[in-house]
């Protein structure tokens, strides 16, 4: 059968994973949920498969692996994007983007997925600010010598600056291999504003991703991505190229159990710190 392509995914989504988890004119986000026996557009998953938060740990039934490079499964009758992923420690995104997957993430008996990001390249290490070498203090017997100025440069990955998406207090990080802390949380309250973390294009704006609530997705270059999840509303949409610090969303807690921003950044597809490349609070 044929695999579904991502529209705007090679030009929306996962333009940028090879290279990311409906409201218009309404001021109250809605989640899209589907009936406890069916997926989207008709796929079938068991009742056994809640849809908890993306926040929210895996059930204890979970048979989570460790994915390894090059590791596949074939999608069999009864499968979803969901189930895949949390049976194999990851996310429903990480599953979505690896495999071109398209909104609304239907999968079918047969078809063959990625169980993790085409490569193994790594991230460059953030640069560590640099500091000004101090000046020479005038002669002076009584002044202390004049201590270097304080380092303002912002981390950097792949040329891009990175600023902070909102203002409020970080409440769960980033845990390599952990499918349920892939990002930040970052607490606030509803309609706060989401702000994005550096320049790029939207490749994505909606809430077909089960676990992310109102999502947006942007891109920054052919390598990195940023991914702002359970928003209360979106303000742009796919294809708006944004500026760093731009209002994209108002904070909510679509698909959580607070008021937050869940914060994602990712290179080549695979999720990274954030608190690596974001300045120093």
């Amino acid at each position: 059968m044929t695999k579904p392509r991502l529209p705007m995914m090679s030009t929306r989504l996962l333009a940028a994973a090879t290279a990311t988890v409906a409201l218009a004119a309404c001021t109250t986000a809605r989640v899209v949920e589907y009936p406890s026996n069916r997926a989207p557009s008709g796929t079938t998953r068991t009742s056994s498969s809640p849809m908890p938060p993306a926040s929210q740990a895996p059930t204890a039934t979970a048979k989570v692996s460790t994915p390894k490079y090059g590791a596949t499964y074939e999608v069999q009758k009864g499968d979803t994007v969901y189930h895949i992923a949390t049976t194999n420690g990851i996310t429903p995104l990480d599953l979505a983007l690896w495999n071109d997957i398209p909104p609304p993430y239907i999968i079918h008996p047969g078809q063959r997925v990625r169980l993790y990001p085409r490569s193994g390249k790594a991230p460059p290490p953030p640069p560590t600010a640099s500091v000004p070498a101090p000046r020479p203090a005038a002669p002076s017997s009584s002044s202390a010598p004049t201590p270097p100025p304080a380092a303002t440069t912002r981390p950097t990955a792949g040329n891009l600056a990175w600023r902070w998406p909102a203002d409020g207090q970080v409440i769960s990080t980033y845990l390599a291999g952990e499918p349920t802390r892939q990002g930040l949380d970052i607490a606030g309250s509803a309609g706060e504003p989401v702000r994005a973390a550096s320049d790029g294009v939207v490749v994505y704006s909606g809430a077909g991703l089960v676990g992310y609530g109102e999502l947006i997705i942007i891109k920054h270059n052919s390598e990195w991505l940023s991914a702002y999840g359970h928003n209360r509303k979106r303000m742009v949409t796919e294809g708006q190229r944004v500026s760093a610090g731009q209002q994209i969303a108002e904070m909510g807690r679509t698909a959580a159990p607070r008021d937050m921003l869940h914060f994602e950044i990712r290179f080549d597809g695979k999720p990274v710190d954030p608190q690596l490349y974001l300045p120093k609070k």
